[in-house]
């Protein structure tokens, strides 16, 4: 799937995304600025969560309630390497039913396993968003 948007046609487009997803673990890829973290707080959202989505960018982990559940949202940006992934807990959170929205999940790649959905966002000249769903 790919789709081309304007940042205030986030919603739809995380709708589209929700829809297209095969799991309930979304990695997203792109550039600092590229807007993962806007398209995340909307899939928040559109989960259902009543919760004010923002970046984890120094707690590492934010969790949203949902009503049947949980979304966890990760911004590994700032981890050096996988062992100071290990040392919060990350497999805890990879092992649970719960969505997972991770954003530089490159840095935890070799435990991800295979089940997973990744997202991949770019900007045009145009200012637009290009996301690619894999």
């Amino acid at each position: 799937m790919k789709i081309s948007y304007n940042l205030d046609e986030v919603e739809l487009v995380a709708k589209q995304l929700i829809k297209n997803s095969k799991t309930r673990t979304l990695l997203f890829y792109g550039d600092m600025g590229v807007g993962k973290t806007t398209l995340i707080k909307a899939v928040v959202k559109v989960l259902g969560s009543n919760d004010e989505a923002s970046s984890p960018t120094f707690s590492i982990v934010n969790e949203y309630k949902l009503k049947d559940g949980k979304i966890y949202h990760f911004d590994l940006y700032r981890i050096k390497d996988l062992e100071e992934a290990y040392n919060f807990g990350i497999e805890d959170y990879l092992d649970s039913e719960s969505w997972k929205l991770i954003e530089w999940p490159e840095k935890i790649k070799p435990i991800l396993g295979n089940d997973f959905d990744e997202i991949k966002l770019k900007s045009d000249v145009k200012n637009r968003r290009i996301l690619s769903l894999d």
